[in-house]
């Protein structure tokens, strides 16, 4: 394949577009907020804590003393990262006497963890 004159490969060299495809997929775009959602899903995995949490969690449910010794960090660090999940909905917890029990949110957070390692193992 020829280079463009920029030394881009994997663009159009010529600027056109498919009218009946962008009008039908416009039509079934998802609205911007819930996308926005979604980013924001993805942008709070994104952090190696918290992913490596959310790893821990898809096994089972943990307190904040037994993940912060798990993954060898102050417990003040784990209840921030814990603090960010659950204000996105990916993390739950409940209260068993003076301990605190985090799970994941819902199967679908584990669905997304695991397919995301798959997408990285191939």
């Amino acid at each position: 394949m020829k280079k463009s004159k920029t030394g881009v490969e994997d663009i159009c060299q010529v600027i056109c577009f498919n009218e009946k495809k962008v009008k039908a997929l416009r039509k079934s775009m998802l609205p911007s907020s819930l996308l926005n959602d979604l980013a924001d899903t993805f942008k709070a995995m994104a952090d190696n804590t918290r992913i490596r949490i959310i790893s821990a969690l898809s096994k089972e449910e943990l307190c904040v003393c037994d993940l912060a010794n798990l993954l060898n960090l102050s417990i003040s660090a784990v209840s921030h990262q814990l603090r960010i999940l659950r204000n996105m909905k990916l993390v739950k917890f409940r209260r068993e006497g003076k301990r605190v029990y985090y799970s994941l949110d819902d199967r679908h957070i584990e669905n997304l963890f695991i397919e995301g390692l798959k997408h990285v193992r191939e």
